[in-house]
């Protein structure tokens, strides 16, 4: 049986969505906002239509169940560079969130630009969020096996 953390896998599920109320919010949320062509007041417009608000929150609880099977993913990723490779520690949780990202996000991802038409401003916005997700969560994994 592979030894996965569970408590790991949860934290780094709460992290995702604290990053992303950060990142989305205070950090990059008004480029993003602009860049994605969401209109200006639609935050405001979720906080007083209790469809809009169910969606968001529906929205919400599917971002948190990805996020918790990115981190149930990385970790059988760990698991594997530690038992092949060696690799062990926080330079591990680094380098292994940092290898999914590049092979599996940012090329699912660079579609956005390349056939949506949004700009690499909005990319990177975008792809940033998962390296950032993908590296700590790699290193809380890492640390906690």
């Amino acid at each position: 049986m592979v030894p996965i953390n569970y408590l790991a896998v949860l934290v780094c599920g709460i992290l995702a969505m604290a990053l992303g109320m950060l990142w989305y919010g205070p950090l990059f949320g008004k480029q993003w906002m602009k860049l994605s062509g969401m209109p200006a007041d639609a935050m405001e417009r979720a906080k007083n239509d209790p469809k809009i608000k169910n969606k968001m929150y529906l929205g919400y609880a599917i971002t948190f169940v990805a996020a918790l099977v990115a981190a149930f993913v990385l970790d059988h990723a760990l698991i594997f560079a530690e038992a092949y490779m060696g690799w062990r520690g926080v330079s591990a949780g680094l380098a292994v969130g940092f290898l999914n990202w590049i092979g599996f996000t940012v090329p699912s991802t660079l579609g956005m630009v390349l056939w949506e038409g949004k700009s690499w401003k909005y990319w990177w916005i975008v792809a940033g969020f998962w390296a950032v997700f993908l590296c700590l969560s790699g290193v809380i994994l890492a640390v906690w096996m």
